[in-house]
């Protein structure tokens, strides 16, 4: 039986055309945030089992690829259970990997620590179209910075890098988890009602207002608080300004901070943007990560029907890895999903070079081929790509094929 071709089930290969792509995304995300102050770094593929089963990554932690212990280590006749056969994994997502590193190297580090991370994640996912068990993510994160200050960093730097790869008239909608607990506490639920609400309202964009409250009731929730809860949002509808409408009504359910912190980012953001975007207040965002502690946004193309991206605030993780909790803020763009609408649209890369392939005949030899290196040197030192090629008996299907990896001019060159 032969070796299989065909990549693992879930993961693939990438052509060169979108790797030519990826790449230059890739650049101009790291230099965008690069001007915003964020510094580029780099994590293991692989972390500690514990790191990853910390009850940090909700869902996810179901799709831990785990890795096997090793050699003596490796007790099959012993083990009763997983936890004794495995003991490291692949990360799937770049948070939890990127707190660890900053638990790690503390003492090395700036305050606030501003980090881009990008890298790829795995994730034993059920594969389906633009969805791999492997793919890249792209996250920016604010370590040590308490004030709104973080979520306007991250959501100015976001929106310039959307902005610089084209896309106009996305949303970035924002919440706060605070608000959303002090919705539930105003209308009569008990912290450990509140998961199950907030997971019911995290389906508002799909079922509707009355399809949640139909959730709700069918899960066995008291009619009084959902009738309660259900008129918040139809309020919240019905007013000029939701924010303030929340802040006349639940204030006192919640820190006093949490509406002010939210408009004040909101009016910031909108005063300085330089991208064409829209901050929208959304209180039916839950995101369903259960780190996040406070702000949290999505950034969503309605134009297209998609979000792109999200992230949040969760100032009790670090405190996981060592003895002291710091505020934290982190906001991450959907790398492989922005790569696929790009790649649709038939994304061209502005400022590309020139591309030439200089075709030879086979009796190019000596004297003859020094010229033409010569040529193509003195061609690269001038910005253009040149490719040296031997020419091919079929001339016309070689140059088609050339021009379909953008090769634009052809030089042919015979012995003299």
């Amino acid at each position: 039986m032969g070796l299989k071709k065909t990549p693992a089930n879930g993961m693939r290969d990438i052509l060169p055309r979108e790797m030519e792509i990826r790449d230059y995304l890739i650049s101009l995300i790291k230099k965008t945030y690069s001007e915003f102050g964020f510094l580029s770094i780099e994590t293991p593929c692989i972390e500690n089992i514990e790191n990853l089963t910390s009850k940090q990554g909700g869902e996810n932690e179901k799709l831990i690829f785990k890795i096997l212990k090793r050699g003596e280590k490796l007790n099959l006749a012993d083990a009763k259970n997983e936890s004794d056969l495995t003991d490291l994994g692949l990360r799937y997502d770049l948070t939890v990997p990127m707190v660890r590193y900053y638990a790690n190297h503390e003492n090395e580090l700036p305050t606030p620590f501003k980090v881009l991370q990008m890298g790829n994640v795995w994730r034993a996912d059920r594969p389906q179209k633009g969805r791999y068990r492997q793919f890249m993510q792209c996250d920016i994160d604010i370590i040590g910075e308490g004030t709104n200050l973080a979520e306007i960093e991250l959501i100015l730097a976001t929106t310039t890098a959307l902005d610089r790869m084209g896309f106009k008239n996305f949303q970035i909608r924002i919440n706060e988890r605070r608000l959303l607990k002090g919705m539930a506490a105003y209308c009569g639920f008990t912290e450990e009602e509140y998961d199950g609400v907030f997971i019911n309202l995290d389906k508002l964009d799909k079922i509707g207002i009355d399809g949640v409250r139909a959730e709700l009731t069918e899960e066995g929730y008291d009619a009084e608080k959902i009738d309660r809860y259900i008129a918040l949002f139809e309020g919240m509808e019905k007013a000029e300004d939701k924010l303030q409408y929340l802040k006349n009504t639940i204030s006192g359910s919640m820190e006093e901070d949490v509406i002010p912190n939210l408009q004040e980012t909101i009016r910031m953001v909108d005063e300085v943007k330089t991208a064409k975007f829209e901050m929208v207040f959304d209180p039916s965002i839950v995101r369903g990560m259960s780190y996040y502690t406070g702000t949290i946004f999505e950034i969503a193309m309605p134009e297209l029907g998609i979000s792109c991206g999200g992230g949040g605030r969760y100032d009790k993780m670090v405190g996981r890895f060592i003895d002291k909790d710091l505020p934290a803020c982190g906001l991450s763009i959907g790398f492989e999903r922005i790569l696929l609408i790009l790649m649709e649209q038939g994304f061209e890369i502005p400022g590309k070079p020139e591309k030439v392939a200089y075709l030879l005949d086979k009796g190019v030899t000596g004297d003859k081929l020094t010229e033409v290196f010569a040529k193509a040197k003195a061609e690269r030192e001038d910005g253009t790509n040149v490719q040296i090629l031997s020419m091919m008996k079929n001339k016309k299907f070689q140059k088609q094929q050339l021009s379909a990896q953008g090769y634009e001019r052809f030089e042919e060159f015979y012995a003299d």
